[in-house]
């Protein structure tokens, strides 16, 4: 199933033109399986590890809380070093302890989880590859090995005829790692060297790399310690990159660096003092410019470089304000602007590449409406192409430069979601989208903006085959509790009796304004071709109805989430799509969060709760700005410093809600590496529901020790880690094969 975890603790996705959250120690595990799934019973001589508690005493306000498990914190050095000192034992032996338990408790499945894993990485084609796109002469690509976790990035020069030149390997340069990541690539604009960042820790924290495509040879050079973005000069010796606050992770100062000379000669060409900003940079489209950008959760910077200027001063595009956020899209002579300046649900402006700090210059394209929200705008030459979002679903509006003329790209699905894809080429008449639903694989098409043709290019292979046909999706509406309608995707395959007796699985987010859309996934069938439903709450907080649906669901409307989310598990209780005995919940990161007040709130209406990389310890995280990406989240959730921010937070934060009362079955995971959502608040919120929950109900924590916010590497590996999650809800439900 593709897992969608964000707490992007915020990593907010800027759209880039250019390509682009002691102990009982040995315990004895003697166990007798003796267990009904359906009475969930399950008969074991394993103790759950009970951490010691050591009170800790965090006061604000004129107001005490006692965390008990705040020991549980280590820092990167403790969890890295060789030789752990006494602290760092205690905790790793807490939360071995843990997975020691989850794997006994789960042993029963063992089998079925090795054949969940087997079936679905069955269905996933060995020797795949994307499908190529176009940029400076070029063709660009990346394909998979059969066997092999990682891509290999490959490209053609002229035709797709020519002979193929392999960039990187990313098998050769994972080979000995427990975790590898390849983050950014650019390749210089005489095409002759690639930089290249890698994260081997899972801590989003790249080393930048260079390598001579000419001979193959990997130059001296290497950055340490950066975000991960870059962009090249014209020079094809310059390359500007972004560093991260080694404490906090957060990017903040960029730097140019040239190509032959050691770090510590860079120089720092811009320094973020703001902590409430992420920064970057890249490469315009257009390949003009140089830009780096500045994003907060109310506010976008942005600050530009001519690329044949590499040493020269940045300037600012438009003076920086409270609440303006925007994204620039530079074409010919002028800037697209998307703002929300006087729109909510954002405006499409343009504006002299000479005048884009005079906002009177600045002149409307498309207006604001509210019923349709702009999502992002990319220009070709001839045609600009804007997405749109209407009713929660995604269109594609092409207008012609010339005439002005207008048409949309029509979808027929009831339920589908859409979006831009490569579109490297500015000179192409070829829009290239992707397109998927709940039924439909993952779809690549080019598209004639001038004919109006449409060219599938590739469609996602399901090895063993997949018939859209044998399933069916529906798009439902909750009624929450203040009269809001609330969007549900629903997806089922055909003969499902709505009778309540079926399991279903129910899904969201609902956090930093990001839509959750109905999209395909060939793990999933794992789950729908045994009996379950697979449904997403599209609730307040993402952006699925518009940015209104995003601010009805943040700071002091964040209970509105919670409140979607179990308003539409009744809802589908009530309709018979299932029963408390049959219904699970999942979400991951600040979808976790979601989880954890939903465990609190209502858990009497599901069997199960899957919990990934939770960010559940609401209060005490977002009081400690050295907590990685706490600063830039204030806008989102509050700072506890501000007393009515404070009471607000506590009214949900499920690590300071958690009571004497039954709890529901729940799976908990993270990882120990986690930048986003730090390992320690779900191990916190595990140790406390051991201690106040009245239950006989499962409780188990699984922490991957080698991996962080988005688990395994590799594109294998993560799929043990989802088979754990399919096992825990199908023997709950007796679904033994």
């Amino acid at each position: 199933m593709q897992i969608f975890i964000f707490r992007l603790r915020f990593v907010k996705k800027i759209k880039m033109k250019s390509t682009n959250k002691l102990i009982s120690l040995g315990f004895s595990i003697f166990f007798l399986v003796a267990c009904n799934s359906n009475k969930n019973t399950h008969k074991m001589d394993i103790k759950a590890p009970i951490a010691e508690k050591i009170p800790h005493e965090l006061k604000i306000h004129g107001e005490t809380r006692i965390d008990n498990y705040y020991w549980m914190r280590l820092s990167d050095e403790q969890k890295s070093a060789e030789k752990k000192d006494a602290q760092t034992q205690k905790v790793f032996d807490y939360l071995n302890a843990e997975n020691d338990y989850c794997k006994a408790q789960m042993k029963h499945t063992a089998a079925f989880q090795e054949s969940l894993y087997k079936e679905m990485i069955g269905r996933i084609k060995q020797d795949d590859a994307s499908v190529p796109y176009f940029k400076n002469g070029y063709w660009y690509y990346t394909r998979y090995a059969e066997g092999q976790e990682y891509a290999i990035y490959c490209r053609k020069k002229g035709s797709l005829d020519s002979k193929e030149e392999i960039m990187l390997d990313g098998n050769q340069l994972a080979k000995g790692l427990a975790y590898f990541d390849l983050g950014a690539m650019a390749v210089s604009p005489d095409n002759k060297i690639l930089a290249y960042a890698t994260d081997t820790l899972s801590r989003r924290v790249y080393s930048v790399y260079f390598k001579n495509l000419e001979t193959g040879e990997l130059f001296k050079d290497i950055i340490t310690g950066t975000s991960g973005s870059m962009a090249w000069a014209n020079d094809n010796k310059t390359l500007f990159y972004c560093m991260s606050n080694e404490k906090t992770l957060l990017s903040e100062k960029i730097y140019r660096h040239k190509l032959g000379t050691e770090q510590k000669a860079d120089v720092m060409v811009y320094h973020e003092k703001d902590p409430s900003y992420y920064i970057g940079v890249y490469r315009s489209k257009s390949d003009k410019f140089i830009i780096i950008y500045n994003s907060s959760t109310l506010s976008s910077d942005y600050h530009l470089l001519e690329t044949d200027k590499p040493e020269g001063s940045f300037r600012q595009f438009a003076k920086r304000e409270a609440t303006h956020e925007y994204d620039i899209t530079h074409f010919e002579n002028k800037f697209y602007v998307r703002s929300n300046w006087n729109a909510q649900n954002f405006r499409l402006m343009e504006v002299p590449e000479d005048k884009t700090s005079d906002k009177n210059a600045w002149k409307e394209v498309i207006a604001h409406r509210s019923d349709v929200y702009i999502e992002s705008a990319d220009v070709f030459k001839k045609y600009l192409v804007v997405e749109e979002r209407s009713k929660g679903l995604v269109n594609l509006r092409i207008r012609n430069q010339g005439d002005g003329k207008e048409h949309y790209v029509e979808f027929k699905e009831e339920a589908y979601t859409v979006g831009m894809g490569v579109n490297t080429d500015i000179n192409s008449e070829i829009l290239r989208f992707d397109y998927a639903s709940l039924t439909t694989p993952n779809s690549t098409y080019d598209y004639n903006m001038a004919s109006k043709e449409r060219t599938l290019k590739k469609r996602q292979e399901v090895v063993g085959g997949h018939n859209p046909d044998d399933y069916e999706t529906k798009r439902l509406y909750a009624t929450a509790r203040d009269g809001k309608k609330i969007p549900i995707s629903i997806v089922y395959k055909k003969g499902f009796n709505k009778n309540g007796k079926a399991p279903l699985l129910l899904y969201a987010y609902g956090s930093y304004g990001v839509t959750i859309d109905p999209n395909f996934s060939s793990t999933r069938l794992s789950l729908l071709d045994r009996g379950f439903a697979f449904a997403i709450a599209h609730i307040r907080g993402g952006q699925f109805l518009g940015r209104a649906w995003y601010e009805d669901g943040k700071m002091q409307n964040k209970l509105n989430s919670f409140y979607d989310f179990i308003d539409c598990a009744k809802f589908l209780l009530e309709e018979k799509y299932s029963n408390k005995d049959a219904l699970f919940a999942m979400g991951g990161s600040a979808g976790g969060l979601l989880m954890g007040g939903v465990a609190n709130m209502a858990p009497e209406l599901f069997k199960g709760i899957v919990a990934q990389v939770p960010f559940v310890d609401v209060l005490t995280t977002m009081s400690d700005p050295s907590i990685p990406l706490t600063t830039n989240e204030y806008d989102e959730w509050g700072n506890p410093e501000n007393k009515e921010a404070y009471e607000y937070m506590k009214r949900y934060s499920p690590y300071d809600k958690v009571e004497k009362k039954a709890y529901t079955n729940m799976l908990v995971t993270t990882g120990l590496f986690d930048s986003q959502v730090q390992y320690w608040e779900p191990a916190k919120w595990v140790a406390k529901l051991r201690d106040y929950k009245t239950d006989n109900n499962l409780l188990l924590f699984k922490t991957n020790m080698d991996a962080g916010h988005g688990g395994s590497s590799g594109r294998f590996q993560r799929y043990k880690e989802v088979a754990l999650e399919y096992a825990f809800m199908f023997d709950l439900v007796g679904v033994k094969k």
